[in-house]
């Protein structure tokens, strides 16, 4: 290596390392899942509406560091998406969808596309914000990695503690048109994608509706699919003996498309906006069936949402790797930290092929990749091993003490 490369590089962790002891607060941010789709059409039927959850932990770096909630006050933005109305129709139908009227660019639980996180524990939620994939500055070209604004302020002072850029992913990439579209299946034509499915569905399950739903759905649009259906991503428990929606969507289609993840992109944000993108996929060549299983496996779930693939199972990480809850995203570890907040969310692990998602861990440890550098959170390197048992020697901790997978990560 050239003396200058050697130099430079000596130069570049002394400005990281010198930063990371200059700031007395990190800010662990992300968002709970891998993408929130919603639809792009409201007006005939809705599977999801515009839906998306911040997450974020403050940790005040010391030795030990604390992840502190109290005498803080933590807010998002989005920058460039400052309204939803206009992008999306749902403000249209919300009332007949889901017995709602909000304000304009408000969503279901209240939250707006700026506003203040809610303390819950020992970390900070948004939930609900009505998030659409466009951009203020391109408002009819998809963006599906949405970037928030996380600000943690001093209650007392109203003083900037901290801030973070993280990835809210959003997309209405859901292709039904690939099937659907008129004349697509048994010869239906009604002009648009949502019209030829509720007819093929009165078509095939008109004489099996329940009391109080008999109409025909194309009779009394919009529709929502949880109505019925029972979906655990919307709290909905459906009509009793009706499948859930995830049943009867995998079920219905198990049959009709490739068992890969180009089917799954037929229904789930791609292939356009590819929501999986973590380094399982993009290094290990693993797809969706690698952990969800086949299409026929995805239908026997009893508890889609709530039960979901765990990464300490034997076949996959092992109990080094455990879990402390039935769900990745809701599992802590090392000190009280959100796995997800070292790793990112369910779909991204790190890291990402996507470069927004890289954006967080540049901040806090001057590379893209899990977070590994002790410095982030600690005033020192710790003496005692880390998370899953890792030790840290000079600047940070070595990705491959961490993950044996990625030692070969640059």
């Amino acid at each position: 290596m050239k003396r200058k490369s050697c130099v430079s590089i000596i130069l570049f962790l002394a400005v990281c390392s010198s930063s990371v002891h200059a700031a007395q607060y990190s800010i662990l941010a992300w968002n709970d899942l891998g993408m929130h789709c919603y639809n792009r059409d409201f007006r005939d039927l809705a599977v999801l509406p515009p839906f998306n959850n911040l997450w974020a932990q403050v940790i005040k770096i010391g030795n030990p560091p604390q992840i502190i909630t109290n005498g803080i006050r933590v807010t998002y933005s989005f920058p460039n998406n400052t309204y939803s109305v206009g992008k999306s129709n749902f403000w249209d139908y919300e009332q007949n969808l889901f017995g709602v009227n909000l304000p304009p660019n408000i969503g279901l639980t209240g939250k707006g596309l700026s506003g203040e996180m809610d303390r819950k524990d020992n970390h900070f939620v948004a939930e609900g914000i009505p998030l659409t994939e466009f951009q203020d500055s391109a408002p009819s070209t998809p963006y599906p990695y949405q970037l928030a604004k996380i600000i943690v302020r001093d209650i007392a002072t109203n003083a900037i503690l901290a801030s973070q850029t993280t990835v809210a992913p959003a997309s209405t990439e859901m292709r039904c048109d690939s099937c659907h579209y008129d004349g697509g299946v048994d010869g239906i034509s009604t002009g648009r994608v949502e019209t030829n499915i509720l007819t093929l569905h009165d078509k095939e399950n008109s004489d099996e509706y329940p009391p109080g739903h008999s109409d025909l759905l194309m009779q009394r649009r919009p529709v929502l699919c949880a109505e019925c259906h029972a979906s655990n991503a919307l709290n909905a428990p459906g009509v009793p003996g009706y499948p859930s929606l995830s049943r009867a969507m995998h079920k219905k289609h198990a049959d009709e498309v490739v068992s890969n993840t180009n089917g799954c992109y037929l229904c789930h944000p791609g292939p356009q906006t590819l929501c999986l993108r973590d380094v399982m996929s993009t290094k290990f060549g693993m797809g969706c069936i690698s952990c969800h299983g086949n299409m026929d496996s995805v239908a026997q779930n009893p508890s889609p949402w709530l039960n979901e693939p765990r990464c300490d199972s034997a076949a996959c990480h092992g109990s080094k790797y455990a879990q402390n809850s039935a769900l990745y995203r809701m599992s802590t570890g090392h000190g009280g930290v959100y796995c997800a907040a070292c790793h990112d969310s369910p779909h991204a692990i790190a890291p990402s092929r996507e470069k927004n998602d890289s954006i967080k861990f540049i901040a806090l440890q001057g590379r893209i990749g899990t977070l590994t550098n002790c410095m982030a959170c600690h005033s020192s390197i710790p003496k005692t091993p880390g998370p899953h048992g890792a030790t840290g020697s000079g600047f940070s901790v070595s990705p491959g003490a961490l993950f044996p997978l990625l030692k070969d990560q640059p």
